[in-house]
């Protein structure tokens, strides 16, 4: 069932419909050719699910190089004015400059460390013998590029019965226009359909779909419910990508000890 009205209070940004709870019957059937990657692993006791927040590495630190060089023209046209004329520009120029200086540095820390600091993967362990969801999260903060508390991995637990997916649809500035389309995952209080958090799950409505299904049959039934995959899972720690400084500078996946266990292992 795809319900029309949101469910949840609130509803996530750009919402367009709800997906079946957790303990209810998938309503789509999982085909592995949609899946842009396999499942990173799967056995009786959990499930690995690739879920980057960052679709195209690599792309960022072009865009960063732009801005740094935006950034040192703008300088240099300005010591160039001052040397020629002999004194600094109108007012209203100097405020230009700046501004133009502010920005462009700004965007290039941004792009930089979106591109470089985000881990190889995101990935989502689904434990089906302890009913929980085990997240590896990159937080980052796009109003404060220069700072070091605000951009940080870190692993979150929560109750699988306490997750919610819902798709989300919207049209972006890609050139002439774009759909971009995403499943989120919300996590509510017990009992409500009150969010408390919500986190990024799969890029593009079908595929975060069949991820779903497939988490609700594994949790459900188990891994004997799932199809067929025909490409082995990728090696995100240990990729070989020579020409792509991004994914060579990302940081690898290594979940804290306890959890990791914990993750991996029945009660």
């Amino acid at each position: 069932m795809l319900f029309t009205e949101p469910l949840l209070d609130e509803p996530a940004p750009c919402w367009k419909y709800d997906l079946p709870g957790p303990n209810q019957p998938p309503t789509t059937e999982p085909y592995p050719s949609v899946l842009t990657n396999t499942p990173n692993y799967v056995n009786d006791v959990y499930l690995e699910l690739p879920c980057a927040s960052m679709r195209v590495r690599g792309v960022g630190i072009w865009g960063a190089g732009v801005c740094f060089l935006a950034a040192f023209a703008a300088v240099i046209l300005l010591l160039d004015f001052i040397v020629e004329v002999k004194a600094f520009p109108p007012l209203i120029l100097c405020v230009g400059f700046f501004l133009a200086l502010t920005v462009s540095v700004w965007g290039g820390v941004y792009f930089w460390r979106m591109d470089t600091e985000a881990p190889s993967d995101e990935p989502i362990r689904f434990n089906r013998l302890r009913r929980k969801v085990y997240v590896y999260r990159f937080h980052h903060d796009g109003l404060h590029p220069f700072s070091r508390t605000a951009w940080f991995v870190r692993a979150e637990v929560y109750d699988w019965d306490d997750l919610r997916a819902e798709a989300c649809s919207i049209y972006g500035p890609m050139g002439t226009g774009g759909l971009i389309q995403t499943v989120t995952l919300a996590v509510v209080k017990p009992g409500t359909n009150k969010v408390i958090e919500r986190f990024h799950f799969a890029h593009g409505i079908q595929q975060g779909e069949t991820y779903w299904a497939m988490a609700q049959l594994f949790m459900q039934q188990g891994p004997q419910t799932l199809p067929t995959f025909p490409s082995p899972p990728r090696d995100w720690n240990n990729e070989n990508v020579p020409f792509n400084l991004a994914r060579r500078l990302a940081p690898k996946v290594q979940w804290p000890a306890e959890m990791d266990l914990e993750s991996r292992t029945a009660p």
